[in-house]
């Protein structure tokens, strides 16, 4: 797949007319993120009134075909097995405990599980919006390795770049349709290498389905549904989740509103009777009530959106509601690390156990195919040996330390293990909290990004990333309440579909690759064949 031709070497005026081409297309297409209070203090832009342009590479990166095309063939499948896991109570059960002691965070979401559990849960339908994270994996040691695709995480909440990572596929379709690219570029770069990205319109059908789903009114008088978007403030991507919402809104006229974590209570309420049904009272026109059918959650995956119980409180309030939550808090606690080494650890049967019984049961062993080898660091015979693995400079090179954690630059990578754990002296519940990983080894290729007004060129290293769309019943319903459909069908799964996808693109230097937190740009595939 490597090449050194690709991209060509560009001259100043070519790359200066990509750049004005980009910068143009973006605003006008709303590939565009709000600049940081670092780059843009906000004495110099008070109101937040300044858009640039979205991180992004001048050209799509090479990737290969067969690589891509197996990762989207088995997202129904990983979707399928992490809409069982959080079926599965029990199991997630014997996961969380080994970890509430060690990690806060997880311990107060499993409260939350608990009181809500206590009280029945009234909403039976769960919708995932999920993403599959993977990186291509050549081995070393093998002589004209063919390429693999090896997972890095699954995402199973704010899965972000939906938005955007269909934008970014249109404007390197838009530069090669205008000859932007030197003819050079043409060897690679056509029409049948630059995959259609249909992942804004997939996300929004997948929410519009949920909100089908849920049905009609239960409020007395009834009341127009909506979908509620909780999001954080400031919110610099906030053109990624307005993509969404505006498809909904202009595609399926399903009402859309966008509420700060921090105002959950202040504008929300829950029903008093046994429906439990969630109201929403915009504060721009408090006299117009909706009842919310779907919570969409862009916030409420880091503890820094969990400043105050009153925070927990919040996410409680709409947890025991009548709406349908992506994720749900036994959804959200699937997608911890914690879940995914249980899965990969060598040996485990615990993939088997899930598919075996399911419709994806034929994507079991390509599923299996994808894992990485993943340890804990506790007193099991795997646990022994990742703490040896890790307190050694030499041997822990060839891995990543990783906590329960989303968003970003929380990893510690190679060498760097051995200190970080010495800093937490002989503390082994603080050693418990984190996963070793061995680390996936992708070829580098070349590319150049634009971020924040500067332009690098240099290695690279690409992540793929690949969106899914399940709704379920979790077959519980036990306190009555609201239901949707058949009792008799619990477990069912209603929707499940692969829904685009996202490529990311980091210097080769960069250990992190998350465009958000500040490390990658988005980019887009340019498919070759091996």
């Amino acid at each position: 797949m490597v090449t050194s031709s690709y991209p060509p070497e560009t001259a100043p005026e070519l790359e200066s007319y990509l750049l004005s081409t980009i910068k143009d297309w973006s605003i006008l297409n709303g590939l565009a993120v709000l600049p940081s209070i670092d780059l843009l203090p906000q004495d110099v832009d008070p109101s937040r009134s300044f858009a640039i342009t979205a991180p992004v590479t001048l050209f799509p990166s090479l990737f290969p075909r067969a690589c891509f095309s197996e990762a989207r063939a088995i997202q129904q499948g990983y979707n399928e097995l992490y809409a069982a896991i959080a079926r599965d109570r029990e199991w997630l059960k014997q996961i969380v405990e080994r970890l509430i002691e060690v990690d806060d965070f997880i311990a107060k979401l499993w409260d939350v599980h608990l009181e809500v559990e206590k009280e029945g849960y009234v909403q039976d339908l769960s919708l995932g919006i999920f993403r599959s994270d993977y990186m291509i994996h050549m081995d070393p040691e093998v002589p004209d390795a063919k390429s693999t695709i090896k997972q890095v995480e699954f995402n199973t909440i704010a899965s972000s770049f939906g938005g955007l990572s269909t934008k970014v596929s249109q404007l390197h379709s838009y530069l090669h349709s205008i000859s932007a690219y030197l003819p050079s570029s043409k060897e690679h770069i056509s029409s049948t290498s630059l995959p259609q990205n249909p992942s804004t319109d997939s996300l929004a059908y997948g929410m519009a389905f949920a909100n089908s789903a849920y049905g009609s009114s239960q409020s007395s008088p009834e009341l127009p549904l909506c979908i509620l978007f909780i999001v954080t403030v400031p919110e610099t991507n906030i053109f990624d989740q307005l993509a969404l919402s505006t498809s909904l809104q202009t595609t399926y006229s399903i009402p859309t509103f966008r509420l700060p974590y921090s105002l959950i209570l202040d504008h929300t309420s829950v029903s008093a009777d046994e429906n439990r049904v969630l109201v929403y009272l915009p504060p721009h026109s408090p006299d117009s009530a909706y009842e919310v059918s779907l919570i969409y959650f862009r916030a409420g995956y880091s503890p820094s959106h969990y400043p105050s119980s009153a925070s927990w409180q919040a996410r409680l309030h709409l947890e025991r509601s009548a709406a349908i939550k992506c994720p749900s808090i036994l959804t959200h606690l699937a997608g911890s690390k914690k879940v995914q080494q249980e899965l990969a650890t060598p040996g485990s049967p615990h993939l088997t156990n899930f598919l075996s019984r399911t419709s994806s049961a034929n994507m079991i062993d390509r599923i299996r195919n994808t894992f990485t080898a993943i340890y804990p660091l506790d007193s099991t015979p795997e646990g022994k040996h990742a703490i040896t693995t890790a307190t050694d400079p030499k041997t822990s090179a060839n891995y990543v330390l990783k906590p329960q954690r989303e968003g970003g630059g929380n990893n510690i990578y190679g060498s760097k293990i051995p200190a970080f754990l010495a800093s937490l002296g002989d503390d082994q519940q603080k050693w418990r909290s984190h996963i070793l990983m061995e680390l996936i080894k992708p070829p580098t290729l070349k590319n150049t990004i634009f971020r924040n007004g500067e332009v690098q060129s240099g290695e690279v290293i690409g992540e793929l990333g690949i969106y899914g769309v399940c709704l379920w019943r979790n077959g519980h319903g036990e306190a009555g309440g609201k239901k949707t459909a058949d009792e008799t069908d619990g477990g069912a799964v209603l929707q499940n579909c692969e829904a685009g996808f996202l490529l990311r693109t980091k210097g080769s230097e960069s250990e992190e690759g998350g465009v958000a937190a500040g490390f990658g740009a988005v980019d887009s595939p340019c498919l070759v064949d091996e």
